[in-house]
């Protein structure tokens, strides 16, 4: 948007996108924006930056302020409230998330526009100095380690999900039951050979199910409140004053179950070189919970599961989505995940 817009410029613009509940939205930025009950802005910036995320920047007469937009399906919604008013603050963590500004849901309420404030650009993927990711695993083993036990953890099972054995389980057998189907169907020829391949990688993890239960079992650690989704993206770390301040974001898929599942997220973030350094920083904060981590070699087993999980979750949506819709992503997605599948190293150097 061009500077002088309107917030009608603004509801045209975001209609134009096809966004929902853009009524709803403008209503509740009039409180917390500059002149947003005006006709006029001084000036105004709308940008994409990626699917149902925006953000927004406007300058008024009382000032100038950037929030982010973000549009999600309300249970979605919900986990993230959760998170930032309910779960963070109970570890005393609350202020290691953006905060939650506003939300509005659509007429429908099929969709909710959640208000967070404005983080910046300095995510690890874009700075990745050795403070920043210290300060960053720290944060990540504080998480763990506090919410290890804790009374919420019900709750957090009831909302978000459960990312321990019950994921790996539930995703390998929607896995192989939808990749049967597939190679059964009518579909193309190279795509049944594709999913007959994928079979053959996932048939063995169903047989070894029982004894990754009992490694996870004895060494996988007690359940704790997990993020889900710990990509260098979603971890910003800003520098003032020569402290590091650590806050993340798109809580989506939180849930609970043994800490090495976000770990080996994050690890895979880095390259092979400097993970040991980063897991001797996470094994110390840790241990400050009285927790303790197995060995690598263990680890890496831990780790290996809950790839394997992500896996399995990604073949059993796309075959769903090709049996119901026919989606014409479904092969090439499934091309990646077997890629991944042969791409799968230790995380750890033995």
């Amino acid at each position: 948007m061009s500077a002088a817009a309107s917030v009608d410029e603004l509801r045209s613009t975001l209609e134009a996108r096809e966004e929902p509940g853009v009524a709803e939205l403008l209503e509740a930025m009039r409180p917390i924006l500059p002149d947003a009950g005006a006709a006029e802005w001084a000036s105004a910036e709308l940008a994409p930056l990626k699917r149902r995320v925006y953000r927004l920047r406007v300058e008024g007469s009382h000032g100038a302020r950037s929030v982010i937009l973000k549009r999600t399906e309300p249970p979605i919604a919900h986990l993230n409230r959760l998170v930032a008013e309910r779960w963070l603050p109970a570890l005393r963590l609350g202020d290691h998330c953006a905060a939650l500004i506003a939300t509005a849901a659509d007429r429908d309420g099929r969709w909710v526009w959640q208000i967070y404030e404005d983080l910046g650009d300095d995510t690890l993927e874009r700075r990745s100095d050795r403070p920043r990711v210290g300060a960053t695993t720290d944060v990540i083993a504080e998480l763990h380690g506090r919410g290890a036990g804790h009374a919420l953890l019900p709750e957090v099972r009831q909302y978000g999900k459960d990312l321990g054995l019950a994921f790996f389980a539930a995703n390998v057998g929607d896995a192989i039951r939808g990749l049967e189907l597939l190679s059964g169907g009518h579909a193309p020829r190279e795509l049944r050979s594709l999913g007959d391949r994928l079979l053959r990688r996932i048939y063995p993890l169903s047989v070894d199910m029982p004894r990754r239960a009992q490694v996870l079992r004895d060494v996988g650690g007690p359940d704790t409140l997990l993020h889900g989704d710990l990509w260098r993206n979603n971890a910003f770390a800003t520098v003032s004053a020569g402290a590091v301040r650590v806050q993340l974001i798109d809580w989506d898929h939180v849930g609970i179950g043994p800490l090495a599942y976000d770990l080996s997220t994050f690890l895979m973030r880095f390259p092979s070189a400097e993970r040991p350094w980063i897991l001797d920083r996470y094994r110390g904060t840790l241990s400050l919970a009285g927790l303790r981590l197995p060995s690598e070699d263990v680890l890496n087993e831990l780790f290996e599961t809950a790839e394997y999980a992500r896996f399995a979750n990604r073949v059993s949506w796309a075959a769903m989505a090709w049996l119901h819709e026919d989606a014409e992503w479904v092969p090439i997605e499934l091309a990646e995940i077997e890629r991944w599948f042969d791409a799968l190293r230790p995380i750890l150097a033995e």
